[in-house]
């Protein structure tokens, strides 16, 4: 594992120039020179990266994902999150072209971006679930990055930093915006995620491991669907208006309703049979999603 906490750090091990600003970065990625005999070592950063990149000949993971730059991506990494990335083959010159922009936490210290950054779902998301930009989209975002481009590379006076911290807002509303579109024109690939989600649900729901395991989680869903937790939460909200967490839920109800109107079983047993422990839970929960008791609801039916 190599650890760089600084963004210098990583400049110097990448063969990089010094960066103007010891907090921030702006990478050209076609004048970066070429990769260490000894990686693919995992890699951690202590600092945000942002990159749009077009690359050939290369195999990257994250996240235990491979990946394939050969289309232009972007994507997003927080502090602390391990990768590798590898040439395929030695032999070859890898080609690339795109930028990475390096942001250290300390850089956004202190200002509204420090809160919000964080409420990002990319952040968290599978590189294999990176965003897939437009033509006009990748305009669009590289018109921001010139812009922070040019700033970083002027002299800082007391401006510098308010702008720069604005203008990585913009970048990551614009990335927000056109992660939303992904997961709308994707329609045909996305709505068989859906599908795949209520079978899984469905077959979960309908055998033992309810009892022997309990309710399933948003990870179990996950990565039975080979994705990550937050954009599959995202991917379903964007389609149905509710993350996956709800969908279990929904399916919870669904079938509580199923067992209180068709059987004459107790309500201690139907808690249990769906998986709780304690039937103030069961409890709790059935009536904040359907504003009645479980005996409300099998009094009402009746």
């Amino acid at each position: 594992m190599r650890h760089f906490k600084t963004i210098s750090d990583f400049h110097a091990y990448r063969g990089l120039p010094k960066p103007q600003h010891p907090l921030l970065s702006v990478v050209n990625v076609g004048t970066v020179g070429p990769l260490h005999a000894e990686e693919p070592t995992n890699l951690l950063l202590d600092f945000y990266t942002l990159s749009v990149k077009r690359m050939r000949n290369v195999k990257a993971t994250y996240g235990q994902q491979p990946f394939d730059f050969d289309a232009g991506i972007m994507s997003f990494m927080a502090p602390r999150q391990v990768f590798s990335i590898a040439a395929v083959n030695q032999d070859e010159d890898i080609e690339k072209s795109g930028w990475v922009l390096y942001i250290h936490p300390d850089f956004i210290w202190n200002t509204p971006l420090a809160t919000t950054i964080k409420q990002y779902d990319f952040w968290d998301y599978a590189l294999n679930e990176s965003l897939f930009l437009s033509a006009k989209e990748e305009a669009t975002i590289m018109a921001i990055v010139l812009a922070i481009q040019e700033e970083y590379e002027a002299n800082i006076d007391k401006f510098s930093k308010p702008i720069i911290v604005s203008q990585i807002e913009s970048l990551l509303n614009y990335a927000d915006r056109f992660y939303h579109r992904q997961f709308i024109t994707r329609e045909k690939t996305n709505h068989q995620v859906l599908e795949r989600v209520e079978t899984l649900l469905h077959a979960y729901f309908n055998s033992q491991d309810l009892v022997e395991k309990g309710l399933p989680t948003v990870r179990y869903v996950a990565e039975h669907l080979h994705l990550s937790p937050k954009y599959l939460s995202s991917l379903l909200r964007v389609l149905t208006g509710q993350n996956t967490q709800q969908h279990i839920h929904a399916k919870l109800i669904e079938k509580a309703k199923e067992r209180l109107s068709t059987t004459s079983l107790t309500v201690s047993e139907i808690a249990y049979e769906l998986g709780f422990e304690h039937l103030q839970s069961f409890s709790k929960l059935f009536k904040a999603k359907t504003k009645l008791s479980p005996l409300e609801f099998r009094t009402s039916f009746n």
